[in-house]
């Protein structure tokens, strides 16, 4: 598995472009930094202006793996040690080049940095490192970089990494350890969880330093400046080497975010989102994206799923992903143990609604900003302007359309000034078959009408329920 040295850049441009397309872990929301006189660039708070290109790569960014070569063996991946294809590198200056081209003719905003792991993870870690040095000092971009910290590597280089990235991030890449053990057997929990804890101690670190010293840029303990190697044994003591005056960066000011693939190995949506739910309040995780399984290598190991990639699936996890971070649910209610699958037909939100009755429905001019997120056609930006405008007076459904609610979903779960839009039997399985539509109610099976579908493992292949425009629209917004 050699690399191959005669290869100009466009070549590998086209190579390790196209092996990236795997990684879907690259928004780029969350860091606000204006222009600079001696800069090339700014980043805003409000994220980079994307979209995304068929197979789900955000084409705004320049998103390329360092090198396709890697001494893991993941069954999952094209990557993988094992496997034959062609193998090419970047270097430094060649990243460097791509990303200040690509910007000048706007055709990107930003870097999308991943990387298999070359030799070792201290001297792929070290690459990268010194592609971002490069690329912030000597070509004075000021743009979005998001880099991948190479588990196993050495912690400092990870610090030195995260003074110049906006984000990083790990992908846990399966769900449970037995899965990591099963396909992936170079990698464990723990090699990949260390980086991560150490990303969120240096921001919890950085954030107290600043606090403590008033903005201070840094602090001397015993005559030298303490730095983020010395918080991973005393998080949120030390202050950081990476905020000297004049340096005017910080610590991964944009966060951290992780993957897992959907689909690879059997477990549950249950246990995929109670893993989610953990990493966000263990490791204060800004996203975790979710990526459908695609079988790129033939594996004994690997299922073989009718249909391909568990798309439904993917998007019932993103519309569940969003409940968690932004609509105040716990993974404990959207589903248990005894009901472990998301609904093939129905959105998360409504699922729930259905099986909390009792609830609804909810009086527009009375109910709490909580109570109001819990409806279904309500988003987050929705709620905040109904209790804006209903300090001016009662609002009615046309107020309400006007202000960003779904009638079609919330008007069985909403009342105005008592009354509701039309009559409507609070009755699960009448709700049920007005919100699944004409369109899908072909997929119905009357024998299930009074235990709405559940998806096993792979049910969305075997079930015609394809995710709508709106359904992906909304996902994507939040609006659920």
């Amino acid at each position: 598995m050699l690399i191959q040295q005669e290869m100009d850049v466009q070549e590998k441009l086209r190579i390790l472009a196209d092996a990236a397309r795997f990684d879907v872990a690259c928004t780029s929301s969350g860091s606000d930094r204006g222009g600079r006189k001696d800069s090339l660039g700014n980043t805003c708070a409000s994220g980079i202006c994307h979209s995304f290109s068929s197979d789900g790569r955000c084409i705004s960014l320049l998103k390329i793996l360092f090198t396709n070569q890697c001494i893991h063996d993941c069954r999952y991946c094209i990557n993988r040690r094992s496997n034959d294809v062609v193998r090419t590198a970047f270097t430094p200056e060649e990243v460097c080049r791509l990303t200040m081209e690509f910007y000048r003719r706007n055709y990107i905003e930003g870097l999308f940095l991943s990387s298999g792991i070359l030799h070792s993870p201290d001297y792929t870690m070290s690459l990268l490192y010194e592609t971002l040095r490069l690329l912030r000092g000597k070509y004075r971009f000021n743009g979005y970089i998001h880099v991948k910290a190479i588990p196993g590597a050495d912690p400092s280089l990870v610090e030195q990494a995260g003074f110049l990235a906006d984000r990083m991030s790990v992908n846990l890449e399966l769900p449970t350890a037995e899965g990591l053990r099963r396909l992936a057997p170079g990698k464990s929990r723990e090699r990949i969880l260390g980086p991560m804890r150490q990303v969120q101690k240096g921001i919890a670190a950085q954030n107290l330093s600043l606090l403590e010293n008033g903005g201070g840029a840094f602090v001397r303990t015993g005559g030298r400046e303490t730095g983020m190697a010395d918080s991973m044994n005393h998080p949120g003591r030390n202050l950081w080497s990476g905020l000297r005056k004049g340096a005017g960066r910080v610590f991964v000011p944009a966060g951290q975010s992780t993957q897992m693939i959907v689909g690879a190995t059997p477990e549950s949506d249950y246990q995929m989102i109670r893993v989610a739910e953990a990493l966000y309040q263990n490791y204060d995780l800004k996203r975790v994206f979710y990526s459908a399984f695609v079988r790129v290598n033939e594996d004994s190991l690997l299922p073989v799923l009718p249909g391909g990639p568990p798309l439904l699936r993917e998007h019932r996890l993103y519309q569940a992903d969003w409940l968690l971070r932004f609509y105040g649910f716990q993974a404990g209610e959207l589903l248990t143990e005894d009901r472990p699958n998301f609904n093939v037909l129905l959105d998360p939100k409504c699922d729930w609604a259905l099986r909390h009755l009792e609830q609804f429905p909810v009086e527009i001019s009375r109910a709490d900003y909580g109570t109001l997120l819990r409806v279904p056609g309500i988003g987050v930006k929705s709620a905040r302007r109904i209790l804006a405008a209903r300090k001016s007076g009662a609002l009615d459904f046309a107020d309400l359309k006007k202000l960003g609610v779904v009638l079609k979903r919330a008007v069985y779960f909403i009342t105005c000034a008592g009354r509701q839009m039309y009559p409507v039997r609070m009755e699960e399985n009448f709700i049920a078959g007005q919100l699944i539509g004409e369109e899908r109610r072909k997929t119905w099976e009357i024998g299930h009408h009074d235990n709405f579908r559940q998806m096993s493992l792979f049910d969305d292949y075997r079930i015609s329920a394809p995710v709508t425009a709106e359904d992906r629209s909304a996902a994507l917004a939040g609006q659920l």
